[in-house]
């Protein structure tokens, strides 16, 4: 079957908003596209247009770990938080180092995030991150007791707004990058904000990993 070009744009662009999460392209071409004998790079094209078509607007498509989506743009988001009345969940200190730790060290074993922590990582922690769909197990590490190894995920890169690790900031901006990351807000926006951090009490207080150690 055959589609013309603006409809196939128009296709295209009505999917990766209409998804609920990001959208592939092998799942664009798997669902609404199965029709038509499209190639990757056919896609990959007419996304290229779309996301040229949205530069200039307030709301963008970009690129994600699992996928595209459309987003607000960074620089709107203090007026727009204003939508959102509810303050988003804060987590202490010891959350985010231990998923600094596992973004930068990537896969890493819980008995090595707490030798560089030099406290006990609470198997809550590691419960909450992997809920929040941020890190998983990717793998066993061959030595006594075979401990499991943690990497950040997809939805990781998705939440902070990453197409790759290699987006990351460098680790010494990293903490205080999370410290002020809130729902709906990227990374890019939490790093442009030079507003001090908020900690929160927590039962293992520490103090920070320097570079040298995150590195």
């Amino acid at each position: 079957m055959k589609i013309k070009h603006e409809q196939l744009k128009q296709l295209i662009e009505a999917a990766i908003f209409a998804s609920d999460k990001p959208i592939s392209i092998n799942r664009l071409k798997q669902t609404v596209l199965v029709d038509f004998n499209l190639s990757k790079l056919a896609i990959k094209h007419v996304i290229d247009e779309l996301v040229l078509d949205y530069q200039p607007r307030g709301i963008n498509l970009i690129e994600l770990g699992s996928g595209y989506r459309f987003q607000t743009q960074d620089s709107l988001s203090q007026w727009l938080s204003k939508l959102w009345e509810e303050s988003a969940p804060k987590y202490s200190r010891a959350y985010l180092e231990t998923l600094a730790l596992i973004a930068y060290r990537q896969p890493i074993t819980r008995g090595e995030i707490e030798q560089v922590r030099g406290v006990a990582v609470g198997s809550n922690i590691i419960k909450t991150l992997t809920e929040r769909d941020w890190i998983d197990v990717v793998g066993h590490k061959e030595v006594p007791g075979k401990p499991a190894l943690y990497a950040t995920t997809k939805g990781f890169l998705d939440y902070f707004g990453l197409a790759s690790l290699a987006q990351l900031p460098d680790a010494d901006n990293f903490l205080s990058a999370l410290d002020k990351a809130q729902e709906p807000i990227t990374l890019d926006e939490a790093l442009s904000d030079s507003a001090s951090t908020v900690d929160t009490p927590h039962e293992d207080e520490t103090d920070l990993p320097s570079t040298e150690q995150i590195h």
